[in-house]
């Protein structure tokens, strides 16, 4: 094993990995690199800004992969999308790894790890009939059974027999949740590998060993969190965290942290315990599900500032009767796999039944609602004519689990194209439960706030392009501000025009599908280009098709915002129809708000404009990929230029030049057009 003292330096090792993938050294990933080197050796967190181009991914994994070999260590890389993900297993790693093998004097390792539901269980693949997800579709495991479900399971059969890892993203094409819900099992419901007739051979168990003995470890944010929350640990020992797609990580620690109950759960907690317990003390239990689907039904949708009387009554039913049926289970027994395997799910539902219920119940207990842990709403989900109530809890904050949990135990180097918020990072530190950065306090002459807060410091390494000269930001202040009542005729016309110019090769982000959908049938007929719309196919088709074909256009929402890579002739000009403002009547965002006016601050610009700027700064991101991309951002929405706030998201995106002159903008995307 070498030392620290016989691996070279992260600018020798940066210079290997770069030559080997045909590239050229540039100075932002120069200027990364060694600030990740820094924060791993001092222990001070760090966050890095690194517009597209700067080859951020090398940045970080060269000193990450020296600190795992030097100081034989695991470094753990968190990433939001899937995508990700597989270039750095698929693409980035391997390359790298090659690459520095001479100079480090062995291959480096790496692996990627997931939570268990995304394994194929074994012993729930060729169980008995009391391994189905509900005793009501024990058919399924009847490989002839005539469904399309049961179609998808006995393809799932089929692919056991095949698959070398288990992993459900290598199901090419994929499986429906709910067939795939009958052939894995959660944290909760596994037996372990010690007990489970088939653990040897266990996929989830394997993956976990491999990681176990990597240098790297990819994972997701989700189970970063859950990680962070749990008592025992998902993921091997590590002392550095690299989170990549940071700007995304608050929502995806909030999604993880978040819990739902419905009436349904109980009453599957019910037919699961009745083969086990007493059936009266079952019974009770299915009907205080019952009692709970009456409540809920009469109650509107919203969130709960306190908790309503009925509701109260019928989770305490919910609770003592989770409970009841949990005691009558018992402890641990000695009993045959099939029978052991049937008692763990019981437990896993008893148990999210209970705990939920005991959350619910408890979140209320602080009679100020800006210094709750929980926000608590009631929601309807389902397609139209199958609606049903669902309770869901969320955490007020996600600031305080980040800072206990993630910089209080491990240096962490959080990293995006789009970290600075108003051309600052303190926005988003504000999210992470981190103090305002040391050079604001300091340039400010306040003292640091909080002595005992993690140490951090942020910097922006900015972008190999010339945005300036690459790219005009569009303000359509002629326009009038965006109604409730869809698309103006103006807007339509406004887009008509930009889409003529260009000759196509344009990407519409609209803040709803309700948006997209009008202005794609409105249009279509107009224009002489071909004009897809999200929902036509699946997204990645789409993006392939518009890719391939220059005068088409894509139209869409929420993902194509942050998920296009689309560089070249295809794309040179963006529009996006108005802010993206969050809706309003979303109860975490409106209880984040309200929070935050209680404290004294701002919180329309601290939860919903820090939202909007954010997502306009994603979407903005998507002109430029190439460095020889050239083009448009039109925003058609006048507040960013009217309104207040407009100063704060106009310094969020990147340094376009700047015009409101539509007719220099035509004769842009014209010229453009013919250069091409």
């Amino acid at each position: 094993m070498p030392s620290a003292h016989d691996v070279p330096g992260v600018a020798e090792l940066l210079e290997a990995a770069v030559t080997s993938v045909g590239g050229q050294r540039r100075e932002g990933q120069d200027a990364m690199v060694q600030a990740v080197r820094k924060a791993i050796s001092s222990g001070e967190h760090l966050a890095v800004q690194a517009g597209t181009g700067t080859g951020k991914s090398l940045a970080y994994l060269v000193p990450s992969i020296r600190h795992a070999v030097a100081d034989d260590a695991t470094v753990v890389v968190s990433t939001a999308t899937i995508a990700l993900q597989r270039q750095l297993v698929d693409r980035d790693l391997p390359r790298l790894a090659k690459a520095l093998k001479p100079l480090l004097g062995r291959l480096p390792t790496f692996a990627i790890l997931k939570g268990r539901r995304n394994y194929l269980c074994l012993n729930k693949l060729h169980g008995d009939d009391g391994m189905a997800e509900d005793p009501a579709e024990e058919q399924l495991f009847d490989p002839f059974a005539i469904s399309a479900l049961g179609r998808h399971v006995k393809r799932l059969h089929e692919w056991a027999s095949d698959t070398e890892t288990g992993d459900r993203d290598e199901l090419v094409p994929g499986v429906p949740d709910s067939a795939w819900r009958q052939v894995s099992v959660s944290a909760r419901e596994c037996l372990g590998a010690a007990r489970c007739p088939v653990g040897e051979d266990c996929f989830a168990e394997k993956a976990r060993a491999e990681a176990g003995r990597a240098d790297v470890v990819v994972t997701n944010h989700a189970l970063l969190a859950i990680d962070a929350m749990g008592d025992a640990s998902v993921l091997p020992e590590h002392g550095v965290v690299i989170v990549d797609e940071a700007h995304e990580l608050v929502d995806r620690v909030t999604g993880a942290a978040t819990a739902e109950l419905t009436s349904g759960m109980v009453g599957a907690a019910a037919r699961r315990c009745g083969r086990l317990v007493d059936q009266t003390i079952a019974d009770r239990l299915a009907e205080s599900g019952e009692g709970l689907a009456m409540v809920l039904e009469d109650l509107p949708p919203g969130r709960w500032d306190a908790l309503p009387k009925a509701a109260a009554g019928a989770l305490s039913v919910v609770r003592d009767a989770a409970a009841s049926c949990r005691q009558s289970l018992g402890g641990e027994r000695r009993e045959d796999p099939e029978g052991a395997t049937g008692r763990k799910l019981a437990l896993a539902l008893l148990d999210e039944v209970s705990e939920v219920a005991v959350r619910l119940l408890g979140a209320f207990d602080e009679p100020d609602p800006a210094k709750r842990r929980d926000v608590v709403w009631l929601a309807e989900q389902g397609p139209d004519g199958a609606r049903s109530k669902v309770l869901r809890a969320a955490p007020l904050s996600v600031g305080g689990l980040l800072r206990d949990r993630l910089f209080g135990q491990r240096t962490t180097v959080l990293t995006s194209a789009t970290l600075t918020l108003g051309g600052s990072f303190d926005a988003l530190a504000r999210q992470w439960g981190l103090p305002p950065a040391k050079s604001v306090a300091e340039q400010a002459g306040d003292p640091v706030p909080d002595p005992d807060a993690p140490r951090w410091s942020g910097l922006d390494v900015g972008s190999p392009f010339s945005h300036a000269r690459s790219g005009i930001l569009y303000i359509a202040k002629r326009l009038p501000p965006p109604g409730r009542d869809g698309l103006a005729p103006s807007y339509l016309d406004e887009i008509a025009g930009l889409i003529e110019a260009a000759g196509g090769r344009t990407l519409g982000l609209f803040s709803s599908m309700r948006a997209a959908k009008q202005a794609t049938e409105a249009l279509r007929d107009r224009l002489d280009v071909p004009l897809l719309c999200q929902g036509d196919d699946s997204t990645m088709l789409l993006v392939k098709r518009f890719a391939e074909d220059p005068e088409t256009c894509l139209f869409g929402t929420l993902s194509l915002w942050q998920g296009v890579d689309v560089p070249g002739p295809s794309l040179s000009c963006v529009i996006i129809d108005r802010i993206p403002f969050p809706r309003p009547d979303d109860p975490l965002v409106a209880a984040r708000q309200k929070a935050a006016d209680s404290r004294g601050g701002n919180g329309f610009l601290t939860v919903s404009a820090t939202h909007a700027a954010l997502l306009l700064a994603q979407g903005a991101g998507r002109l430029l990929r190439g460095t020889d991309d050239r083009g448009v951002v039109a925003i058609l929405d006048p507040r960013i230029a009217t309104a207040r706030y407009g100063g704060f998201l106009r310094a969020s995106l990147p340094p376009f030049w700047t015009t409101d002159d539509p007719e220099k903008v035509r004769a842009a995307l014209r010229r453009l057009r013919k250069g091409s």
